[in-house]
């Protein structure tokens, strides 16, 4: 009976809301529901740009241990490098791995589209892993006479260099180079190249092109030598 009051208590508030009937009320409140969508949890892989596979592989976690650790820390509103820097002190992070965690956690966040700078411009992104020791890997490089083999871009500066780790190289359009160096295996190594300071996402596509197509001629050289 108390069942059939508070229903009845449910119509009659259903009647003064909308202006319904009884029996129209009635009906309507009668009717199944449709379930509630389930909510999905978001594929933190996609926005990131990189495959959980792969960053758990190098990192010890995927992207959604990543993204929990980082929200801890309320990293969502830190400078890009004090994020990598917090990756690299507090977790061991290599160096290479921290810029890729880092960029990877800023799109999740909404910071950055993929190919996007915080600050709005864009940037290109390739790598490749060569079965060579890193030290000749750098040197492909570092050294212009082995850069001129392959590269072909003459009137480019070096503007800094870590052996075996990282060098920044300003174009001859003026935009920017960063380079980082890893050795994965003892004769084997791997270069990530980010071209940045692109004005526009048809530059990042074009750039993302041409990178593919030098660090071919550069595995070719490599190889040849």
């Amino acid at each position: 009976m108390t069942a059939g009051k508070d229903f009845k208590r449910l119509v009659r508030a259903r009647m003064a809301k909308t202006g319904e009937s009884y029996t129209t009320a009635r009906s309507q409140l009668k009717k199944p529901h449709a379930p509630r969508p389930t909510s999905h949890a978001p594929d933190y892989a996609a926005l990131a740009g990189m495959s959980d596979e792969k960053v758990k592989a190098a990192t010890g976690r995927d992207w959604k241990e990543w993204t929990a650790q980082l929200d801890s820390v309320d990293a969502a509103s830190w400078q890009h490098s004090k994020t990598a820097e917090w990756l690299h002190t507090e977790h061991a992070v290599r160096p290479w791995w921290t810029q890729m965690v880092t960029v990877g956690y800023e799109r999740i966040k909404g910071k950055r589209a993929i190919g996007q700078r915080l600050g709005g411009s864009w940037e290109a992104t390739r790598s490749r892993t060569l079965p060579v020791p890193i030290t000749k890997l750098f040197n492909a490089w570092n050294v212009k006479k082995r850069r001129d083999a392959w590269l072909g871009e003459p009137d480019i500066t070096i503007r800094k260099a870590m052996k075996n780790r990282s060098m920044r190289i300003t174009w001859n359009d003026g935009t920017s180079v960063a380079l980082w160096f890893q050795a994965p295996a003892k004769a084997k190594s791997q270069v990530a190249v980010q071209h940045g300071k692109l004005a526009s996402k048809a530059d990042a596509d074009r750039c993302k092109k041409y990178w593919g197509e030098k660090l071919e001629s550069l595995a070719g050289y490599l190889l040849r030598t």
